[in-house]
Parts: structure tokens; sequence; C-alpha cells
């Protein structure tokens, strides 16, 4: 380790550099051993303590250099080898050490880096020719000496700091730091701070200083202003060697330093009085904008503006809202304004900012100003005074009852306008207004059970529209409350039922009513049966049970299963009382032993009326009448059509037939027919004679319209069916589409090697003389042809 004291650099005696003349010989330990003057033990003494090697860092050789020799005192004795173990030797990073193995002396091969490795800890050996160890190993400890060969290096190259404006000298804006590989035990890696320069130099060029041995960077002067500079640029130097300028060595960086705002400057209105004006009965419409002016930091809390109205609002019909991005006060209508109660509004606004003003900064006379606002007159709708307005009737009342008036005032005090009404709902279409005074009357009866009663309530809406320019209008609602009176009777429910054809004690039926009216018009209900038919109370009875239930149950012991309809007259309580005559239906059938009705009783129970059974069997029977004439309809005209005879011979009858003829006929008969038929027609001249391009086809149907037909009449008479067929084959020789379209057309073609021979031979019109006696050998097929030309007997 080295001392150092004014800049000058000491070693300690016992520190062992390769710088010295001659190097060093370093001796294996001896052992030396006494006796005790007490017991006669022998006490080892101490081994010396070999002092460490020192190596400068980057040595430029040349190499490999001595640094020590190594030697044992026994080397007069026997051979000895020495070797040298240990990181940089034989292990990792191995070879920068070596060792002479016979004179000892020890050598490094390289120059060495400091910052890569800074110690090394060797061990030697020393051995016999046999590999016998002769001395205990020594260490040794190899440290590399430092040198200035490396630069302070900046952790950023551009370091980012702020710092308030109108901030007191001492103020800590920020802090730089470097960093030198060197040793930092000595001057070599010891870092000094300096700054260079400073940009902008508003308002002094040095408005900050560095503490030398931290980097911090501190304000030595006031009047940092924002408004003014907003950053400044600091250019700032680390030296190492202390700072020593001529002989260490340095780098820089850079600091930016930002000036932060605070709220030294307050809003200010552009002018002193504002003006606007809004039509009344208007909301969230814009009046005027308040411009403001604040030269802090725009979009931040020192320069966002917040607007007050302090006087001339005590309604609260105005408010401020603030445009976010052009900080202007937007004076807006929240609650509408009549021009009839305030034509004019004089308001006193204050603005400020979110933040509060700096410590020692007042508020500016430009942060208030006036407002005046015009309110413009516009035509307003009629008012109900009361809407919706609630009256209150009993139902029933007649039509043309007067309800009452529904009458609307125009809120237009100024000017004189007429009102006129109109219906503009009426559910039930039960009244009608005025159209002058708003008078509403009845046009039909008013029932509180009907449809369009909620609550008993009814409700209908009416327009009231002015004569001003433009038309106004105003609705308003009129709701009736319709008072009940007993107008409907009682209706017994239920309407079936079924009980035992043997009275028991579960056989009976609870009944109760249903009123559409309300109390007191309802229940309790008075059941009764009729004193007609006679039978109804001898067979049933009807016990109460309470104000809105009876039950009715069957009087006798047996009562033959069946069907029964049983009137019951129900009554309500109402004044006077209704009286409804019903029927309940009830089926009595015989019951199993838990009294329920078994299903034989039930399907017994069941029948149908003598009314209902008729009116089955009509339809059964009217159903199977019309199955019954549609199938003798399908017959008979099955037999119309397979007997109608027709008009001509069946054998001679060609229509709509395809025959097919196994002889070819022979002789001049089946040459007698119109060749001038196969010819182009005469109607065809016209599309011949037609120049187009390209070649003209023959055996194409023409692309032209085709020709009509006669059409033969549905019943045709016999001594008609000759001219249908001359007029169809003059229109045929006539129509230029009908087949054939072209004059040369092949039928057949048979084949060739045929047993039968050529036939070209044969020519009826030649007048030479054959022997056709052979066409009897072909077979009954060519036979006639064969009597034809055979030249029979009968010739």
């Amino acid at each position: 380790m080295q001392m150092k004291n004014n800049n000058v650099v000491y070693k300690p005696s016992f520190f062992f550099s390769v710088w010295d003349s001659q190097p060093r010989v370093i001796r294996f330990p001896r052992k030396h051993q006494r006796s005790s003057s007490a017991n006669g033990l022998r006490r080892q003494k101490r081994d010396w303590v070999i002092p460490p090697i020192n190596v400068p860092e980057n040595s430029r050789g040349p190499f490999p250099h001595m640094l020590v020799r190594i030697r044992s005192d026994q080397d007069k004795d026997v051979g000895i080898r020495y070797s040298i173990t240990g990181a940089g030797a034989d292990q990792p990073p191995s070879g920068i050490y070596n060792i002479d193995p016979i004179s000892g002396n020890m050598f490094v091969t390289q120059p060495l880096d400091r910052e890569e490795r800074a110690s090394f800890h060797l061990r030697a050996h020393a051995v016999d020719m046999n590999g016998n160890q002769v001395e205990n190993p020594i260490d040794l400890y190899i440290y590399v000496i430092d040198m200035n060969d490396n630069r302070p290096e900046f952790q950023n190259q551009v370091y980012n700091g702020s710092v308030a404006e109108g901030s007191k000298p001492g103020s800590s804006v920020m802090q730089v730091t470097a960093s030198d590989s060197d040793d930092s035990t000595t001057a070599n890696g010891m870092v000094r701070y300096r700054i260079l320069s400073q940009t902008p130099h508003s308002p002094i060029p040095n408005m900050f200083t560095i503490n030398s041995e931290t980097g911090d960077i501190v304000t030595v002067a006031a009047g940092l202003d924002r408004e003014k500079v907003s950053q400044y640029t600091i250019i700032v130097q680390a030296t190492d060697m202390e700072g020593n300028l001529n002989f260490g060595l340095s780098n820089t960086a850079t600091a930016l330093i930002s000036i932060t705002d605070i709220n030294d400057n307050p809003p200010e209105l552009t002018v002193r009085t504002f003006s606007g004006e809004v039509p009344e009965n208007k909301v969230n419409v814009v009046v005027t904008n308040l411009t403001v002016v604040d030269r802090d930091q725009p979009h931040s809390p020192n320069w966002n503006a917040v607007y007050r109205i302090v006087s001339g609002d005590p309604s609260g019909h105005f408010t401020i809202r603030t445009n976010p991005i052009t900080n202007e006060g937007m004076l807006t209508v929240v609650k509408p304004v009549d021009f009839e109660m305030n034509r004019a509004f004089m308001l006193t606004v204050v603005v400020s900012n979110q933040a509060h003003l700096a410590s020692g900064i007042q508020s500016s006379l430009q942060s208030t100003a006036g407002v005046t606002i015009s309110v413009q007159d516009v035509n307003e709708p009629p008012v109900f005074p009361v809407n919706p307005k609630l009256i209150r009737f009993e139902e029933g009342v007649p039509a043309g009852t007067t309800l009452t008036v529904f009458a609307a005032q125009d809120p237009d005090h100024f000017i004189h306008q007429i009102v006129r009404y109109s219906k503009l709902s009426d559910p039930a279409n039960w009244l009608k207004i005025n159209r002058t005074n708003g008078q509403i009357t009845t046009m039909a009866l008013l029932d509180r059970e009907s449809m369009y009663v909620k609550n008993n309530v009814y409700e209908a809406t009416f327009l009231a529209f002015d004569n001003g320019s433009p038309q106004a209008s105003g609705t308003g609602t009129l709701q009736i409350y319709l008072i009940d009176i007993n107008d409907n009777a009682p209706v017994l429910i239920p309407r079936e039922a079924q009980v035992c054809e043997h009275a028991r004690p579960n056989s009976r039926i609870n009944i109760t009513a249903s009123d559409a009216d309300a109390d007191p018009n309802v229940g309790p209900f008075v059941f009764e049966l009729p004193s007609f038919p006679a039978s109804v109370r001898r067979n049933w009875t009807i016990s109460r049970l309470s104000g809105d239930y009876a039950q009715l149950r069957l009087r006798i012991p047996y009562l033959e299963a069946g069907v029964y309809e049983i009137p019951v007259i129900v009554s309500d309580s109402g004044n006077p009382p209704l009286s409804n005559r019903s029927t309940i239906r009830i089926k009595v059938c015989p019951c199993d032993d838990n009294g329920d009705c078994s299903t034989t009783g039930a399907v017994a129970a069941a029948g149908l009326g003598t009314g209902a059974i008729i009116a089955i069997l009509i339809c059964i029977i009217i159903l199977l009448s019309m199955v019954l004439l549609f199938v003798v309809w399908m017959k008979r005209r099955e037999k119309e059509r397979q007997a109608k005879p027709l008009l001509i011979d069946p054998e001679d009858d060609v229509r709509d037939n395809i025959l097919k003829y196994d002889e070819e006929g022979g002789g001049e008969e089946d040459q007698d027919y119109d060749l001038s038929q196969l010819q182009q027609p005469e109607s065809l001249d016209h599309i011949i004679n037609k120049p187009a391009s390209g070649v003209r086809r023959v055996d194409e149907r023409p692309v032209i319209a085709e020709s009509q037909y006669p059409v033969r009449p549905s019943l045709p008479h016999p001594g008609d069916i000759g001219d249908f067929i001359n007029d169809g084959l003059r229109a045929a020789d006539n129509d230029p589409t009908a087949p054939p379209y072209d004059s040369l057309l092949v039928f057949d073609y048979e084949g060739s090697g045929s047993t039968a021979g050529s036939v070209s031979s044969l020519n009826s019109t030649s007048s030479g003389d054959q022997d056709y006696d052979y066409l009897n050998d072909w077979g009954p097929r060519f036979k006639k042809l064969a009597d034809l030309y055979g030249g029979g007997d009968d010739d």
C-alpha cells in the first residue's frame, strides 16, 4: 500500500519493486530450534514474512521481465527444481508469470492492467530431482501499481435538472456524477468538477456553481425568471488527479436546467367591459367569450383560468365555463331568462388561476371586468297556470255537462295576442273544448270502469296557441278523477263446478262474485236461489260463509248424475243495490271413496245436449255428402272422356300419332307428290336478296316471325275438317320457318355389305323389262313389292 503526502508518493521499506536495480532474492525460510531451560521442549522459530512484490501497470518491457529470484539454502547439497502455482501462473489467467526451474528466476511475461486485476497470489515450490518436497511452499503476493491511464467518465452525457423561477441563491438544482477506473485511493482516481460555461448569460453569466467534490449544482444569484429564460445549458468538466489541469485527465458533460413555472403572473382580462345578447327562454347558449392573458406556462394550473360571477346575477341564470384550449371564459345561460322580467343584466366577473398566486404576488386590477347582457324578446307560448289540472266528477254524467274552464295565459304582456284552444289527446273521445275560452264539456258518459281510466283518473291533453309570428303553442293536461257510482251488477264466480251424486260433507261448492265497481258499491254480496223453477230450491241450498263468499250444496241425499244449470241471484251492497241472475253449470257424477269423480262417472256426467248432438250429426252428414258427390263427379267425367266419339274413322285418324311403316311402297303411286313444296318459297325472296355478311344457311330455321296458323274450334263440325286441313296446308306452304329447310336431306343410311344387294338399279320410270321374281325370295316384308313388280298370273 502506498502513502501520499503533498502529492508525493512514498513506499514503505518492506515493499519490493521491480524498479530496483537488482532483483531481490527470496529464500525459503529456515527452521531454528532450541531447548527450553525448564522442560527441555523445543520451540520452532516463526517463519519470516515475505514482503509483497509491486509491479507497475502498463510497463513497456522488455518482456519477459525478471521480478525476483527464488532460492533454497539446500541447493548446494542437492539438485533443486523450482515452480510456481496459482492464478496468473498455472491457473487462469495463466502464463502471466513463469519461473526458471533451475535458477529460480521469476518473470512477468506481459504488461499488466490494474483495472483488470489489481493483485496476484502465487505459491513457490522447491523439490529435488525425484520430485520430493525439499522446502515448504512460500506465499508470494504481487500488487499492480496504478498509473493514471483512465479519464473520468460521466454516467450520462446529458443531465436534466430543474429549479423554480424566483429561487433564492443556494437552491439545489441537480447533481452530476463521474467515475474514474483508476485507483480511487490515489490521486489518479480522485475526480473534481467545475463549470466551463453557461448559456444564456442572462441575467448574469454565473447563475450557478458546482461543488467540486460532490458534483451538486446550486444557484448563486437571484433573478431566475421562466418568462424570460426557460432553460439554461451548463457545460461541466470532471478532472482526475484531484483537479490538476496540468497532470489530470478530463471529460465533459452537458447539464440542461429547466426553469419551472410558479404562479407569479396573475391573469388579466383583455378589456374592462364585455357585452352580449341572448334570446329569452333559451339555455346552453353562449352569450359572449371573455378573453384573458396569462404569461405563465400554458395549460398548467398557473395558467388555467377560473371565472366567477361576483354580482349582477342573484338568480343564477348564467355561468362561465373555461375553454381548455384557448383559456377563454364562455359566459353561458343555464337558466332561462324572461324578457318581461329582466330586459338586461349587468354582471361583474373576476378571473383567477387554479393555483394560488406565488408568495408576494398581488392580483391585477385587470382581473375584474363588467359584462352587459341584453335579453331579446321572443314570442312565448301560452302557459296553463295549473298544469296538470285535477277535477273530480261522478261517473255517468250526461253528455253536454260542463266540467271546467281550462284556460291558458300569454306571457307576452307587452304584445296583445289572441289565444285559441284545440284538443290534442282524448283517448275515449269523451270531451270537447271551446276554441275561444277553453271551456271543457262532455260528449259522452264518463265511465270509471273504462279501459282508458287508470286508478280512477282519466287524462286528456289540450293545446293552446297564439296568433303571434311565429305562432307559439303550449300544452296542458286535464285529469278527471271519476267518483264511482253503483252501475255494475256483480257476476257469479265460478261458472262451472262438479259434485258427487250422493251428498257428502265435502261435496260443496264455494261461490263468490266480482264487481267492477269500487267500495262501497261492491261486497258484501247476497247469494240466493230463485223461486222458479221450484226444483232448484228443492235440490240445492246456499249457506253464507262470509261477506263475499257462500256455499252451494245438495239439499237432497242423492241426485242423478248429469249436468245441471243452477241459477243464482247475486246482489251487491250499493245504494240502491244491483242484482244479477247468473247460472253455474254443475256436473253431478259418481265419486270414489275419496270423494273424487270417477272416470266413468265424469264421462257420463259430461253428456252433450240434444242441440249439440244434432249439430254434430248434421256436420258429419254434410261432409260425407260432399265426398260422395266429388267421387261421382270424377267417375262421370272419366266415362264421358272415354265414351266421346271421334269425328273421323279411328283407322284414318293420324292426328297426334306416330305411325311406323314396315314397307317402302312402290311403283308410280309413291311418286305422286308435288316437289315444289321442297323449293324456296317466294315469300323468302326479300330475305335471299338481302345483303348479309357471311354465308347464308338454308339448312337452318330462318330467324323471322312465324306464320299464324288457323285455330281449330273446340267443337268442330264434321264438315269443317276438310276446310281446316286445307287452311293449315296453305299456311304451311307459305311459312318460311316450316321444315324442310333444305331440298336435299338424308333420311336413312342402311350400311354396306347388305345381303339384299344394291337397289339402285330399281327405277320405276325405266322402260326396260326387268325380272322381279327374286323379290318373292326376300320374305314376307317384300311380298307387296313382289306383287306389284313380280308379274304374277294376274298380269
